[in-house]
C-alpha cells in the first residue's frame, strides 16, 4: 500500500490520524445501525437528505465509479472525505468485503451526535478549499 500512489482525483484525502478517527466513528455507526455501505446506498442517503457525512476509498479502481458522490455531497452541503484503503473501510463497516463508499446517517437522539459534530469540524478544514467556489 505504501508504494502505491493515490489517485490525485481523490481529494480531500485524510491523513493517518484523521483516518483512524473516521474508521472508529464508522465502526460505532455500524453498531448503532446508522451506516449505509456502498456507493449506491450512499447516493440514496444524500438524495434523501439523511446523510451526516460520506467516506470514500481512494484506492477504488476505477475511481470514477464514485466521483459523483463529492458533487452530490457539495450540492447537499454534506462533508465528505477519502480514506486510503477500501479494505480497511470494509473492516470498519463490519463486513468482510471491501467497501468503496459509506454514509453515516442522521438519527434523532443518537449517542453519536457529538462525535459526528467533532468529525464534521475536522473535515471542514479538509473540504473547505473545494467549497470556496460553492460559497461565492
Amino acid at each position: 500500500m505504501a508504494t502505491e500512489t493515490v489517485n490525485p482525483k481523490a481529494y480531500p484525502l485524510a491523513d493517518s490520524q484523521l483516518t483512524t478517527t473516521i474508521m472508529d466513528l464508522v465502526q460505532q455507526a455500524a453498531n448503532y445501525k446508522q451506516l449505509k455501505k456502498g456507493a449506491n446506498e450512499a447516493t440514496k442517503t444524500l438524495n434523501r437528505g439523511i446523510s451526516e457525512f460520506v467516506v470514500m476509498a481512494a484506492d477504488t479502481e476505477p475511481l470514477e465509479i464514485l466521483l459523483h458522490l463529492p458533487l452530490l455531497a457539495e450540492d447537499k452541503n454534506v462533508p465528505y472525505v477519502f480514506v486510503p484503503s477500501k479494505q480497511a473501510l470494509g473492516r470498519a463497516c463490519g463486513v468482510t468485503r471491501p467497501v468503496i463508499a459509506c454514509s453515516v446517517t442522521s438519527n434523532e437522539g443518537s449517542q453519536l451526535k457529538s462525535q459526528i459534530q467533532q468529525l464534521k469540524d475536522l473535515q471542514l478544514a479538509f473540504t473547505l478549499p473545494a467549497n470556496i467556489s460553492v460559497l461565492k
